[in-house]
This record gives structure tokens, sequence and C-alpha cells, in this order.
């Protein structure tokens, strides 16, 4: 795609967040984007594809310094970031996913290494899911036929830390560490603005899925020198959450498939560098071996556990004022108790099922997302901005995310 970017004034960082009936998560993610930006010459840009939950109505109104792009089609994920990448200013662009939270310093931090290490192309981070797990796609290798294959097949999970099996997710590089690597997620990617120019953006074949690592595999055939191209990088040294519950099911048949698909676009695309004659026989093994896992795990599973709800016993990580504000405005809360700190929280949080994470000045979002990670495995946690109207949690990235809303909306 051919870009005309807008040059007429400086603008350090130009953010770009696609919207697709997720209101309530990208409510919480703009507020600690807002944080993030604080004192930076930044812009926020967010593409709706044509959300039916009410996005327009509720978002709108509640941030005004956004510049909202509200499409009348869903034109999948490559098309409408490269729909907002023709109107961004930054020179440096973040694409960024709606139901992430990011903590104070990840931009801060992310633009000194970029200008720090002029070689650097583009970058991402460190990933958590809702239940505060490291989510292994923050790194990644390029899909070689033998990559795929034991991604798909399932391999990789069973090997995690192997050099060979889990290549895909570079399992066998700490994730405490910063690398060089081939692919970053498209949840997190701030990539120098002259690379896109270079390189198009993302390429609008692929619907779901392969986008980011097409448009990785791209920003690195950029030249940096004459005989140095630039380079991705992870970096490790901050931490953000991506709840990934509003995704397609990663072990399921139709993911796989729909992932085999962006794979074969993207090897075809590049056939010099990935594409042999085994790779379509690897790939369609890997699908019939996955689809046997998943038939025998059905046969054991036993009956689908029902998730544990915060209407019974709630912990809230907060002041007393702001205890008050979330009983009142969250009738279906029922509030065990609070503590300004988590340290204060650990002696009662035995007898609740979940914590309330209210980000306010005396809890930062860097200190919600470190909780999460620490205790998210052992309880269901919320996490609510100061001035949301709503609060959301996610417990696995292989389901839907979970939102409750202020009855004063």
């Amino acid at each position: 795609m051919n870009f005309k970017f807008r040059f007429d004034a400086y603008m350090q960082l130009s953010i770009i967040i696609v919207n697709y009936n997720v209101k309530h998560f990208l409510e919480q993610c703009l507020y600690s984007v807002q944080k993030a930006i604080n004192g930076m010459d930044a812009e926020v840009l967010v593409v709706d594809n044509a959300s039916a939950d009410g996005s327009i109505d509720y978002l709108a109104s509640r941030f005004p310094r956004v510049e909202f792009i509200w499409n009348k089609s869903n034109l999948g994920f490559a098309k409408a970031n490269n729909t907002a990448l023709q109107k961004a200013k930054g020179e440096l662009v973040l694409f960024l996913n709606p139901d992430t939270i990011l903590a104070e310093d990840t931009l801060s931090k992310c633009i000194h290494f970029l200008q720090t290490n002029t070689y650097a192309g583009a970058v991402g981070v460190r990933m958590i899911d809702g239940s505060g797990r490291f989510l292994p796609e923050s790194k990644r290798a390029f899909p070689s036929s033998a990559v795929s294959f034991f991604k798909l097949s399932g391999l990789s999970s069973l090997f995690p830390k192997s050099n060979l099996f889990a290549r895909y997710h570079l399992g066998h590089l700490s994730d405490h560490e910063t690398h060089k690597v081939d692919v970053l997620s498209g949840a997190f990617m701030m990539v120098r603005k002259e690379l896109l120019l270079q390189t198009g953006g993302f390429d609008e074949d692929f619907f779901m899925y392969g986008e980011d690592i097409d448009l990785s595999y791209r920003l690195q055939q950029v030249q940096y020198t004459n005989s140095l191209a630039y380079s991705n990088y992870y970096v490790s040294d901050t931490t953000i959450i991506h709840f990934k519950g509003e995704s397609t099911q990663k072990g399921s048949i139709r993911y796989v498939q729909q992932f085999y698909k962006a794979m074969l676009l993207f090897v075809k695309k590049h056939p010099q560098q990935f594409y042999n004659g085994a790779f379509n026989l690897l790939i369609q093994l890997a699908i019939a071996v996955r689809g046997v896992m998943s038939w025998i795990g059905h046969l054991f599973k036993p009956g689908s556990a029902v998730e544990k709800q915060p209407n019974e016993t709630a912990f809230v990580i907060g002041t007393n004022e702001l205890t008050q504000v979330i009983s009142s405005n969250y009738p279906s809360l029922t509030i065990k108790g609070n503590a300004v700190t988590i340290e204060e929280a650990i002696p009662y949080l035995k007898e609740t099922d979940a914590i309330l994470l209210c980000e306010a000045e005396q809890l930062s979002f860097q200190q919600i997302i470190a909780i999460t990670e620490k205790f998210g495995r052992q309880y269901t946690i919320y996490v609510h901005a100061n001035g949301s109207n709503s609060m959301v949690s996610s417990s696995s990235k292989n389901k839907s995310g979970k939102v409750i809303v202020s009855n004063i909306v």
C-alpha cells in the first residue's frame, strides 16, 4: 500500500488501536495510555471496525482527545491499521491492541531504547495475560516448515524451553532478558515511521493472524547501512497486560486452520526464504495431529468448570472512599474488605475469590501489572481505571473476558 504521511507538525509518537466490540476493555486501555503518554508529544488514533456494542456513544464523549475513525464495515486488522497509519504524524508509530494495559513507563522505555539503538527498527515488550502468565508470542521466530509444524502440532507446548521444538516462541531465550528477535506481536509493536514508509505498512491480504509476522519480516529487509539491516527487538524491562480473551481459542481446530492459512500466505509471499515442497505436507500433518489431540482431550476432559465470579466475595485494593464508590456503583459485587496496598491485603485474601485493583494515586498501572503477575493464578483479577465506568478481567487467553459495568453510566 502506498502511503502519504503527514509531516505538517512534529509529533514524537502516534498510537494506533483497532477496536471491534470491546469498548470496556478499550476504556481501560485508553486510561492507561493517557498515563503513559503524559508529558509526551503524542496522539492516539482509534479505528473502530463497525462495532455493534455501542462503542461510538460510549467512548467518543469519554475521550475527547482521542481521534476516532468509525468504519462502516469490518475491514480487518491490517486494513484498519493502515487507515490510521495514513493520518499518523508521529516519528514513531505504536500498533496496540485494545485489550491491553500499559505501565506508566512502558512507552518512555521503548522510545529510549529506539533512541539509543539506532539500528533497532521496531520493538515489542514483555506481555502477560489476565492471569499473570507470560505470553510466549511476545517474542517469536519466523515460521519455517519445521517451526510451523512443531507449533501447530502442539510439540512446542510439550517442550516449551527447547531450542528445536519451541523455536517459534523462542522458548530457549529468557523472557526477562532483552533479545534481538525475528517477529514482534501486533498487540504491541512500536516502529520507526520511516520504515513503515518504505515497507508500506501491513499487507491487507492478511485478515486475521500473520500480518505481524509479515510486517516483522519486511521491516528487517530495510537497510540501516550498506552492510547492516534494521533489527527487531524484544524489550524485557517493561511488562504490559494483554488480556487475550477476545480472540479465537488458541487450542481449537478453527484457530489452527486460520493460523495455517495465514502461514501459507506468508511463505508463498516469501517463497525463496521459507517455502519448500514439504511445507504443505508438514502443516496438514500438524493439523491432523492437533485434531487427534483435541479429540482425545475432550474424551478425558471433565465437565466444563464454571469460573469463579466475584459477586460472592471480592477484595478491593484501594482507599476507603474508593471502596465506597465501588460498593455503590457496582451492586452486583459483595465487597469483603479493602486495603490500600496488596501487602496489607494478604492476610485476608484467603477468604475471597477475586481482587479488584483500582488504579488511583496510591495504585499505579505498573503496580497493577505486577500484582496481576504475582496473584493472577490464584485469584480472579479485575482492573478498574480511575474515572472509568467498568472493570475488566480475563483469566484465560482461551476464554472470553469478563466485564462488570457501573450502574451509573
